[in-house]
């Protein structure tokens, strides 16, 4: 399997301005869920999608964070320690399967995400 961008995802300040800025640049369209999640999903009109939501408290500073797909988010964090890369976030479950986060060995962050089967 090629591992291509499934979803990219802004983590930011203020979550209005953001819908703001990049809908009059890019016409872009927002639909944001429903309590508690506070996560926007980003229709740019082709693929993939994204997402915004307001940066956590833990977060060390606004980001753009790309997720690429895989097959197995496990055995693909057991590669990423084997190269010397950290886990941020473990593999971690959602509506539609999972995803994780690790650092590369430059600290650059990295998400992964398997598709539910």
């Amino acid at each position: 399997m090629a591992n291509p961008v499934g979803h990219f995802e802004f983590m930011v300040s203020d979550a209005k301005r953001a819908k703001d800025f990049y809908g009059k640049i890019f016409n872009w369209t927002f639909e944001d869920s429903p309590p508690p999640h506070h996560y926007t999903m980003i229709d740019t009109g082709t693929e993939p999608k994204g997402g915004l939501m307001k940066k956590p408290d833990q977060a060390p500073h606004p980001s753009l964070n790309v997720y690429f797909h895989v097959e197995d988010v496990d055995a693909t964090l057991k590669k990423v320690q084997g190269a010397g890369g950290t886990v941020i976030v473990g593999k971690t479950e959602i509506e539609m399967g999972w995803w994780a986060m690790f650092a590369d060995p430059d600290g650059i962050p990295v998400g992964l995400y398997e598709v539910k089967k």
